[in-house]
């Protein structure tokens, strides 16, 4: 069964929405995505491509890491 992540819903709606995209967050390097007071106020703002801009992560390093875990991703 193929997941669905919409990268233009924020990091908090997508990590409430789906907890594994906490740990395939933090293993690309989003190591603030596991303190809960960054998540309830930055992710409630940050999209995971504006969070790529910022961390200096390529998006389609992302976009990889999601599919390899089953998701289809929609921009």
């Amino acid at each position: 069964m193929t997941k669905t992540i919409d990268f233009t819903k924020t990091v908090y709606e997508l990590c409430k929405e789906d907890p594994q995209v906490i740990e395939i967050m933090k293993d690309l390097g989003f190591d603030q995505i596991t303190n809960t007071a960054a998540l309830n106020t930055v992710g409630r703002f940050m999209t995971i491509p504006k969070g790529a801009a910022m961390k200096n992560i390529e998006l389609e390093k992302i976009k990889e890491a999601f599919s390899k875990k089953g998701y289809s991703i929609r921009e």
